[in-house]
């Protein structure tokens, strides 16, 4: 960064070297400030002139991204759990695993043992395979640990970038990072003059399939629990009714954009890479891709004496998912915009 700070060739590209101009030394803070801001678009690093082969060696979308994902476990709440983000692949499987087959488990030990693999059918049929005060206190115990979990996290990372320019208005930062983040404005540098690559970066199109396919499937889910206890409607619901029809959509979303994510990957240039957190990344892609998957099975085999296999696994995948969300990659949307909040003051008081 110091070496940027004085060759400032790269100005222009994103958010993050004007964020960096605006400082004289790097503390920690900064520096995961500054990693949380970048979007790794790669642009930098083929304008740089002290990329490698030179012998400074300077390569910030790698540098960076090592340090970003440092810094989910620097900032995790509790730091007991920090951990997690170091061995994520393999602590999603173990809690997977484990996740189904307590659900197994709990049908086992029910009165009827073999309801698991009867038809059915009518209103209801989720709940004659888990009652569905058992499974909204389960779901929902998980859930708001996750939720938890994820503020104290986003707290530890506020506090540590140091605080707000006095002069910068909160309400105005707000909007201005929602915008930018709701348009990836940064994932291809944001700036005129960006190096375009011969292969075509679509992680765009790939992370708004797998952002607003998430919102549409807690949409459906949203919608459902104002079905059961305002309307007393009780799930499954017609194909054609809101809840199914939102979550189809969001289903395909999470199945077509964690898998194009995965491939854009891989086709990026391993020069900025960084290789030490790709197990985090793919554990996180992996886990959505598998709670659509099984999602869709539930649809597709809910009138066959398959659906109490099919629910169980669903259920499982979705309670790990719940519970590892403060330790995996999901974070990083968390902090990438508290990092947007934070640059988007900062220009307002440079402004000022």
């Amino acid at each position: 960064m110091t070496v940027c700070n004085s060759c400032r060739y790269c100005e222009g590209l994103c958010a993050v070297f004007p964020a960096m101009e605006m400082r004289r030394s790097f503390g920690d803070g900064d520096l995961d400030y500054l990693a949380n801001l970048c979007h790794s678009c790669g642009a930098c690093y083929v304008d740089c002139q002290f990329s490698p082969p030179h012998e400074f060696n300077v390569n910030v979308p790698k540098v960076l991204a090592e340090v970003r994902g440092d810094s989910y476990a620097t900032y995790a709440w509790p730091q007991v759990l920090a951990p997690l983000f170091r061995r994520n692949g393999l602590a999603l499987s173990f809690m997977c695993v484990f996740c189904i087959a307590v659900s197994f488990g709990w049908l086992a030990v029910g009165p009827d043992a073999s309801a698991i693999f009867a038809i059915h059918t009518g209103p209801g049929a989720f709940y004659e395979l888990m009652p569905h005060n058992t499974m909204a206190v389960m779901f929902g115990a998980a859930f708001a640990f996750s939720i938890f979990a994820i503020t104290m996290s986003a707290r530890n990372f506020w506090r540590a970038i140091g605080p707000a320019p006095a002069n910068a208005g909160v309400v105005p930062s707000v909007w201005q990072a929602m915008q930018d983040a709701g348009r990836l404005r940064y994932l291809d540098g944001g700036g005129a003059g960006c190096e375009v690559t011969s292969a075509p970066d679509r992680r765009r199109l790939f992370h708004h399939m797998t952002f607003y396919g998430f919102l549409l499937c807690f949409a459906a889910t949203s919608v459902g629990t104002l079905y059961h206890y305002l309307l007393a409607r009780e799930a499954p619901y017609p194909w054609y009714d809101l809840p199914v029809v939102l979550g189809a959509l969001g289903g395909l979303g999470l199945l077509v954009g964690p898998v194009g994510l995965l491939t854009q990957r891989k086709a990026r240039d391993p020069a900025v890479r960084a290789e030490t957190h790709r197990g985090l990344d793919t554990a996180f892609l992996v886990m959505l891709f598998l709670t659509s998957a099984t999602g869709f099975a539930v649809l597709l085999l809910r009138a066959t004496p398959a659906l109490g296999v099919t629910l169980v696994i669903h259920l499982g995948v979705v309670m790990a998912l719940f519970l590892t969300l403060p330790y995996g990659k999901f974070v990083h949307g968390i902090y990438r915009y508290l990092a947007l909040v934070r640059h988007a003051q900062e220009r307002a008081a440079h402004k000022h």
